[in-house]
């Protein structure tokens, strides 16, 4: 069984913001290891310390607490510092759908751009820090400087492009091909950020997995199970040992896993 179930938190608790000062600030974002994966490069030294006045505020949010809710009011969105997140939705029948996990170095809270309020929950796996940044300031900043307009067209493209991947998954692929295409993704992403590309730690469920790829429970349990009588993985609890990735691979069409 993989863990990674929250604790029984109020998961729609919202954490209190805290003030960060002007020298935390420019540690927490100038000199951020994830400063390539959140923020633009390339820029002159006076637009990086306007950027930097981005980040006013810092959000811990507990292991399954709520960092937003569908219906709150879109301010800023939320650079991901440390931590894993689940944004889901509720259905009709009060049943929560899985829409994606964030990592660190990701931003969450795009969904909230359209109507100026957000359509979905954004729930902590894990611990977590998150930086605040003020919508009408990006905006603001974005017709002042072109890198950072076009670090947030390209954020938000890289969701439309996550978006089609999920749709792919949902709608012509089995469950085995749905399961290996996650494990790529997330390993991929992983590495980016200086992780092993074969070693992952899982933080959501296994029912949280087949949420988000629309498939029951058990089907996931099996696939895994299958997976290991296979020699493609190596399951330990929480964490995961990708054996043969040539095999995930040639389950799944490459460009979902791009």
């Amino acid at each position: 069984m993989l863990h990674g179930t929250p604790p029984p938190h109020d998961a729609h608790a919202v954490t209190p913001i805290v003030p960060l000062s002007s020298n935390t600030i420019r540690v927490a974002c100038s000199s951020c290891n994830l400063r390539e994966l959140c923020m633009p490069l390339g820029l002159s030294a006076e637009e990086l310390d306007r950027v930097d006045g981005l980040v006013a505020n810092r959000r811990r949010v507990k292991r399954g607490t709520s960092l937003f809710r569908c219906g709150d009011k879109f301010t800023s969105l939320y650079a991901i510092r440390t931590g894993f997140f689940k944004t889901c939705i509720t259905s009709e029948d009060g049943r929560d759908q899985v829409t994606g996990f964030q990592m660190a170095g990701e931003v969450v809270g795009l969904d909230g751009i359209v109507n100026d309020r957000h359509t979905c929950d954004a729930i902590a796996l894990e611990d977590a820090d998150v930086c605040l940044l003020p919508f009408d300031r990006i905006e603001e900043l974005s017709t002042e400087i072109p890198g950072l307009q076009r670090h947030v067209h390209k954020i938000m493209s890289r969701e439309i492009v996550r978006e089609h991947g999920v749709m792919l998954l949902l709608g012509s692929m089995r469950a085995e091909e749905r399961l290996a295409a996650f494990l790529l993704n997330l390993v991929q992403r992983l590495h980016a950020r200086g992780f092993s590309q074969s070693e992952l730690v899982l933080r959501m469920t296994r029912e949280e997995i087949g949420s988000y790829l629309g498939l029951k429970l058990e089907t996931v349990s099996r696939t895994f199970s299958k997976f290991v009588e296979e020699g493609i993985v190596e399951v330990k609890q929480r964490h995961v040992r990708i054996v043969n990735a040539d095999a995930l691979k040639q389950l799944v069409n490459p460009q979902v896993c791009n």
